[in-house]
């Protein structure tokens, strides 16, 4: 999915602020998407509260929409540098053409991981059989030593683990005796869990971990604060255990997002993530120019050939230190 506001801004991965394991609850923007069918989205990641849960820097969460009345998704070829795309679907199903030559499609409960690291060029649309999209866009940084890594693909079907209390689907890292064999740069959590009426789960998590708990179905309470649908609850590490009740009657359902701090400055712009100005700018410039970098993406029959780079914002984009620690 194309990072494409309307007015796009710099954002900088990388500044949290240093606090004890206390919730903080993000509210989302509504942003739309580029291209001739403008799909809206609610943007939770980045805020200037919050802009990293661990690498995870970005999540869109879009519908239930009526793609009759809404058009669905169109998102012609665009790049990414420097991270990696995660895709989750609640319904509906997504065509991704990438210029590594993958043709797959995005459906409900399976992981489509994309990494972009020196270049990469994708596609995203919906099926023509699509009724009704409804899903979630994920983007993970990668550290340094990896931000220039190959193009990759990885595809998972992670089965359904029962609990008391709540079903969960782990996509990436382990969760509840559930590991994904999908392969990350730094240390992830990434999970959807549904919890029946009336539940309450407390899951064992890595007290290392940053955690951020995406409100999608029904309504939950983290921590003792209750989440609307679309809200972000983001927790500090130090704590093994995650606390997480359904006081509703009928299901709920949230995506748990975790991860090591990410203690690197990161400049993320448009569809780009870098260390400095001149290489965005230069990322952009290749982009414009067709470069080699990003490659072709092959098979792609929308209303325009690729998205055009925004320009560049006036002021220099700068890179912000991350907060001192505690104490």
């Amino acid at each position: 999915m194309s990072n494409v506001e309307a007015d796009p801004a710099e954002l900088v991965c990388g500044d949290r602020p240093a606090a004890a394991r206390t919730v903080t609850v993000l509210t989302p923007r509504d942003v739309p998407l580029g291209g001739p069918r403008a799909m809206r989205v609610r943007r939770t990641l980045p805020q200037r509260q919050r802009s990293l849960i661990g690498a995870w820097c970005f999540a869109d969460h879009y519908g239930p929409e009526d793609v009759a009345a809404g058009g669905g998704m169109d998102v012609a070829p665009h790049p990414h540098t420097g991270l990696q795309t995660a895709s989750w679907l609640f319904s509906g199903q997504i065509e991704h053409r990438d210029s590594l030559g993958t043709h797959a499609l995005v459906r409900p409960g399976e992981l489509n991981l994309m990494t972009g690291g020196h270049g990469i060029a994708h596609s995203e649309v919906s099926t023509p059989d699509t009724t009704t999209l409804h899903g979630v866009q994920l983007w993970i940084a990668l550290p340094d030593e990896h931000r220039h890594t190959a193009r990759d693909f990885h595809h998972h079907a992670p089965p359904v683990a029962e609990l008391p209390g709540a079903a969960v689907r782990v996509f990436l890292g382990s969760l509840a005796g559930s590991t994904s064999p999908v392969p990350s740069f730094t240390p992830l959590l990434g999970a959807e869990l549904t919890l029946g009426p009336g539940a309450r789960v407390v899951l064992d998590v890595d007290p290392a971990f940053e955690h951020g708990v995406l409100q999608d179905l029904g309504g939950v309470t983290v921590a003792g604060r209750k989440l609307s649908n679309g809200d972000l609850a983001c927790l500090a590490p130090g704590a093994g255990e995650l606390e997480l009740v359904n006081d509703g009657s009928g299901p709920a359902r949230v995506l748990l997002l975790g991860g090591a701090p990410f203690a690197e400055e990161i400049v993320m712009w448009w569809n780009f993530v870098g260390r400095s100005h001149e290489e965005i700018a230069a990322y952009r410039a290749a982009w414009q120019a067709g470069s080699e970098q990003f490659g072709r993406v092959e098979g792609y029959r929308g209303a325009v050939s690729r998205l055009p780079a925004p320009e560049l914002p006036h002021a220099r984009i700068k890179a912000r230190r991350n907060p001192p620690a505690p104490g």
